[in-house]
């Protein structure tokens, strides 16, 4: 199989896939997440997804994203299609016209103008996500822009966004297509010389507060979705890299931010700001804290 722009080949057999990169000759394996039998595998030119019929949108996507893909060929379409891979039929216009929310992006598409088909398949709905425009506009498209900064920083990434789905979800349009109170985005470096990862749980709302403050890792993920990311990672890895983040191992330069360690172990800032944890309901924790962590005494534990 030919790579086309250098991208990589999404291999998948039952619920495995194989993320290749032609650059470096690199494979890294990694199974996805268990899905119900009723979700639906695809894999589409530059992203794979679990969707998730009942919510009518993805539980996840799933990507490589390479230092050169970084740089656009193609420009948006802004032109939102109903994904005909989805059988039992996708979201569509009408579910989110008038509903006061915007359809974002979860594999956006700035990380997709490396192809034609590529940028036209980031505009199916079965990549999008009810989100409050002051949010989708804000800090999520700031969490966008930092996973574009750490494929050039690292020359490639793999990326794992989502909604985390609760019990009590408000619903759009006649599909009902669920509204998320929160996301998820993950990041691999799984290339030497420093193999790191760190992930964000960002509440569905405008935040001014800096994207750091959101870091958790991949375990906290990993304890509000069910899902199991990574398994296929050598254990001491898979360990290391989901148990804990350290937001000095990232490059923040386009974004606020302290020069203090935020590991798993705990140190105390003179700002206090909201937890970042989630409430077993879904929602923001409204606790506040000093700890670097952006989490209260609970949630750290």
């Amino acid at each position: 199989m030919s790579l086309s722009l250098q991208k990589m080949r999404l291999l998948f057999v039952s619920v495995l896939f194989a993320f290749i990169s032609n650059a470096q000759q690199t494979q890294v394996n990694i199974e996805v997440p268990a899905h119900q039998a009723n979700d639906h595998l695809i894999s589409h030119a530059g992203y794979i997804l679990s969707y998730n019929e009942k919510y009518e949108q993805a539980n996840w996507v799933a990507y490589e994203l390479t230092s050169a893909e970084t740089n656009s060929i193609y420009n948006r379409t802004n032109k939102f299609l109903v994904d005909t891979k989805i059988s039992t039929g996708s979201a569509q216009n009408s579910d989110y016209a008038g509903s006061g929310y915007d359809r974002g992006h979860l594999a956006p598409a700035g990380d997709m103008g490396w192809s034609a088909q590529s940028m036209i398949e980031s505009f199916y709905y079965s990549n999008m996500s009810p989100q409050v425009p002051s949010f989708n506009r804000g800090i999520w498209k700031n969490a966008e822009s930092f996973t574009r900064e750490a494929a050039i920083a690292n020359h490639v990434v793999y990326v794992v966004t989502g909604p985390i789905f609760t019990s009590n979800m408000t619903t759009i349009g006649t599909n009902k297509v669920a509204v998320p109170q929160s996301y998820f985005k993950i990041i691999l470096d799984y290339f030497e010389p420093e193999l790191k990862a760190i992930a964000f749980v960002i509440p569905n709302a405008a935040s001014q507060l800096p994207l750091q403050n959101f870091a958790v890792s991949i375990d906290d993920v990993e304890q509000l979705t069910g899902l199991d990311f990574f398994p296929l990672l050598p254990d001491n890895k898979e360990s290391k890299l989901e148990s804990k983040f350290d937001i000095n191992l990232w490059s923040w330069q386009n974004y606020s931010h302290s020069k203090k360690s935020t590991t798993s172990k705990s140190k105390s800032s003179s700002t206090s700001v909201q937890c970042t944890g989630t409430t077993k309901k879904g929602a923001r924790c409204k606790r506040m804290t000093k700890d670097s962590s952006g989490k209260c005494a609970q949630h750290q534990n």
